[in-house]
């Protein structure tokens, strides 16, 4: 059985989830505040967080960021807020997606079986990091260094990346890259993954030629220019 732990200042909140997740067969545990949060996870095993921004004692972002630092559990946060600097925020720390408060529980409970559904990138990936030229990608704690400066990328950014890089010189098919990053919820003429191809080419500058496209089939990371 799949755990989810949910963590929100509001026992109320915490109670409508629970009721939907247990409907929906996973086993829950609960955390009223970011500490507990940290230390209940550090102590059990769990398969997916709910994580809400505002928190007694320790916030949301930081307990993402903790976690983050040695799992990469999914994590869903929730907030009272919407505005794009906190939703840039909360991914690029890490989280697997971002809802804003008032939410549909049902809603909340396809967007946790999407991302179990498509699983972490690292389960098909056994080494700890990837070191191609002037780029480093740590997949343990999601950071990418370019010439030894880190740079910002959002998740599924990072997961294009590093699926690439993990398979230098390989061609990788378009529809692999949105099976793994994405679990096949889009369409293999989606623009998302090309968008987000341009991104991490920009990112990684300036080894942005690294990342070849062949037209139609995917694309291919190369180890170096020759």
């Amino acid at each position: 059985m799949k755990r989810i732990l949910i963590v929100d200042g509001d026992m109320a909140v915490r109670a409508q989830i629970g009721r939907y997740a247990r409907l929906e067969g996973y086993d829950v545990a609960e955390a009223s505040d970011g500490y507990t949060a940290v230390a209940l996870f550090r102590q059990s095993t769990f398969d997916f967080v709910i994580l809400a921004v505002m928190l007694p004692e320790l916030d949301g972002f930081s307990v993402c960021q903790t976690i983050r630092s040695f799992s990469q559990v999914p994590i869903l946060i929730l907030s009272e807020r919407g505005d794009e600097a906190d939703r840039i925020r909360g991914l690029e720390l890490g989280a697997d997606d971002y809802v804003v408060k008032p939410f549909s529980p049902r809603e909340l409970m396809l967007r946790i079986s999407a991302i179990m559904k498509r699983g972490p990138l690292l389960d098909s990936m056994r080494q700890r990091s990837i070191e191609q030229d002037g780029i480093y990608i740590d997949l343990i704690a999601r950071r990418v260094m370019v010439d030894g400066n880190q740079v910002s990328l959002t998740p599924k950014e990072f997961d294009v990346l590093a699926l690439l890089a993990a398979n230098p010189d390989v061609v990788v098919s378009r529809k692999k890259i949105l099976d793994t990053v994405w679990g096949g919820d889009l369409p293999e003429d989606t623009r998302t993954l090309d968008t987000h191809i341009k991104q991490v080419r920009r990112a990684i500058t300036p080894y942005s030629d690294r990342i070849v496209t062949l037209r139609g089939v995917g694309y291919r990371f190369e180890k170096n220019n020759g």
